[in-house]
């Protein structure tokens, strides 16, 4: 489901989805930027992507599932709570048939955030 195109924003990508996924995408979004308010919106690797001082976390949609990519470290701090979804070492796949768990979106944004400040200074 994911388009091939390039985009160069992130409501470009979200436009190209049905509007019950573009509603999903845009929680997401909005969950990043309460948990990370300077954080900038970029697309990098063809995904809606968030930097502050780095790489903060990315974000997709899929067939089936949205794929969230908030790095190895972000994966594996919240091993547990991800444990009932697939998840490998830098994603984690939440299932489009079930709830998407934005308070753990927003818990794991907000411990990035943290670690990306402390990289930076």
């Amino acid at each position: 489901m994911a388009p091939r195109k390039k985009f160069q924003t992130i409501d470009e990508y979200i436009k190209k989805f049905p509007e019950d996924i573009q509603e999903i995408l845009e929680n997401i979004r909005k969950v990043v930027h309460k948990a990370a308010p300077e954080a900038k919106e970029v697309i990098s690797y063809g995904i809606p992507t968030f930097k502050l001082y780095g790489n903060l976390v990315h974000f997709a949609a899929y067939k089936n599932y949205i794929g969230f990519y908030p790095t190895p470290s972000g994966i594996e701090t919240f091993k547990e709570e991800i444990s009932e979804y697939k998840n490998s070492k830098g994603a984690v796949q939440f299932p489009l048939d079930k709830p998407i768990p934005f308070d753990l979106v927003e818990k794991i944004v907000v411990f990035r955030v943290r670690e990306n400040l402390m990289k930076k200074s």
